[in-house]
């Protein structure tokens, strides 16, 4: 976003911590009321699919400070798919193997979920890289031959 400086890698990792904090307590808000009503896996689909896309704009606008499209929100829940995935897994797990309370099972899976997450969401949602040439400036533009403009063509007759 124009205003903002680019965040580097540790702040964005900060960033997407604040957020999943943020996020998961939306979840858990959401989780708690509908697991009294429903099933606990049908309950944490519910609140993960809600707490989504909150999720998609506070890492939009915030961790990676860009700009929320159409596209990057289409393409958001596929990277999710591994944090549902790995966050699935892990609460079955944790509920069926080790018998862990299901109101508790889904704060545990989260945190195995963090790294996959910020991987996946930091390839969707950050800025594409410029290509291109770049502009030095600086002493490095005034010596270093490839930062200078193509010389002009030469004439007939004289050496290229």
């Amino acid at each position: 976003m124009r205003g903002l400086p680019t965040p580097g890698p540790g702040g964005q990792i900060v960033r997407f911590a604040a957020v999943g904090g943020v996020n998961t307590l939306t979840f858990y808000a959401c989780y708690l009321p509908l697991h009294r009503l429903l099933p606990y896996f049908a309950a944490y689909t519910a609140a993960f699919v809600t707490s989504m896309v909150g999720s998609f704009f506070l890492n939009t606008c915030f961790t990676y400070r860009a700009r929320p499209t159409w596209t990057k929100f289409l393409l958001f829940p596929l990277t999710q798919v591994t944090n549902y995935g790995v966050q699935s897994v892990g609460l079955m797990a944790l509920v069926g193997w080790c018998g862990v309370n299901t109101a508790v099972a889904p704060l545990a899976a989260a945190l195995c979920a963090l790294p996959f997450t910020y991987l996946v969401s930091r390839r969707i949602l950050r800025p594409p890289a410029r290509t291109g040439p770049s502009v030095r400036t600086g002493p490095a533009a005034r010596t270093d031959p490839s930062a200078q403009a193509d010389p002009p063509p030469a004439r007939s007759g004289e050496p290229a």
